[in-house]
């Protein structure tokens, strides 16, 4: 039987390359619903290519050949087996409880969902049965190499380093928006490439990784990796490490999280060559250049709402600095300064939660409109 699937996100990085796997393998899936932001020409056509029966879009008149249904409508339908969460921000968060709570899987590419609530989702899903599988190469790799996560003693996060690696922190001061996004590895979106300028998106994968694997954050290692070849390790108790290879591709983690727990040919850039990749570099972070990371630990290690408030503040100076209205440290400045003044609330409902996503993003432009 088909494996009946929604996307959430169908127009952005992931979803558009969601749909490619899906395409490879048309005989395996059904698509239920497909949900867009402002983007309803692509949306038009991947409605009139893939034929689902439902479709979002920030302006529902506009959307042709599917029924027209809300986030909570699609996330509702229990005709799903899986949803496909790619949107990018803090909408991806009550759909996928809403999905939880009608006991459908989710494949997650969406950060924001665990490092705002992570200590609510993934009770939640336990409580309902639900499988949650990691799309981010990183974490889709851990999923991999675990057996028992009893035995594992320590998670080991890859990262490609991005195009600061090499860099002075002059040159980050001084950095355009152009030079953030020129990433050498890998095409995402600009939030999240800006973010990997940063290494703030190394940080926040930290954050998913502690709620996904249950691993204490002192048990998480960052490791820069130029290649991009290894997406992420395990070290067991034991002292064995076991590793995830394979070319940089996102089709491969977007496929496993989509067909799991079965494979099948699909997608692949081409087969793996050892040979090819001729050498493996491996190196510690520099933790004064990318301050992103220590911030990450440190929101992590606090728990409560200090996550919300470093996604938060982190997100809107991103979306500041991508204006071209500040310069790239001043992300660094603006997560460090809402942290410092945020009353940690320890245990935040996800109303509470919202509702210090809202103040942190205000007081964060606040802050940053007076530096322009």
């Amino acid at each position: 039987m088909k494996k009946k699937i929604s996307i959430l996100g169908s127009t952005g990085s992931i979803g558009r390359q969601a749909l490619e796997v899906i395409e490879k393998l048309e005989d395996k899936f059904e698509i239920i619903a497909l949900a867009a932001g402002n983007n309803i020409e692509l949306l038009n056509e991947q409605i009139r290519r893939f034929k689902p029966r439902y479709a979002f879009a920030s302006d529902i008149n506009l959307i042709e050949g599917a029924q027209p249904a809300s986030l909570d409508e699609i996330c509702s339908n229990k005709e799903n087996d899986i949803i496909l969460v790619a949107v990018s921000g803090r909408i991806g968060l009550k759909p996928t409880i809403t999905a939880i709570n009608n006991g459908i899987d989710i494949a997650l590419a969406n950060k924001e969902t665990l490092v705002m609530a992570g200590d609510i989702v993934m009770p939640l899903a336990k409580e309902k049965g639900v499988k949650i599988v990691p799309v981010d190469s990183e974490h889709c790799a851990i999923h991999q190499c675990i057996k028992n996560i009893a035995d594992v003693d320590k998670l080991i996060i890859t990262a490609s380093g991005g195009p600061f690696l090499r860099k002075s922190v002059e040159d980050m001061k001084n950095a355009t928006v152009e030079q953030a996004l020129a990433h050498p590895r890998w095409n995402m979106g600009k939030k999240i490439t800006v973010d990997s300028a940063t290494l703030m998106n190394k940080g926040l994968e930290v954050i998913e990784a502690h709620h996904l694997f249950d691993m204490n954050y002192d048990n998480i290692e960052v490791v820069v990796h130029p290649q991009s070849i290894v997406h992420s390790a395990i070290e067991y108790k034991d002292g064995s490490v076991i590793a995830q290879l394979g070319l940089p591709s996102m089709h491969i983690p977007i496929q496993y999280a989509i067909t799991y727990p079965e494979r099948f040919e699909g997608i692949k850039s081409k087969s793996f060559s050892f040979a090819e990749a001729a050498r493996l570099d491996f190196e510690k972070p520099d933790w004064n250049k990318f301050k992103a990371l220590n911030l990450a630990y440190e929101a992590g290690k606090t728990g409560g709402s200090s996550t919300v408030c470093l996604n938060a503040a982190n997100e809107e100076a991103v979306f500041e600095f991508l204006a071209g209205k500040i310069k790239l440290f001043d992300i660094i400045s603006a997560v460090e300064k809402m942290m410092e003044t945020h009353d940690v609330v320890k245990n935040p409902s996800l109303d509470e939660i919202f509702a210090i996503d809202n103040e942190i993003r205000i007081k964060t432009k606040e802050y940053l409109s007076r530096k322009e």
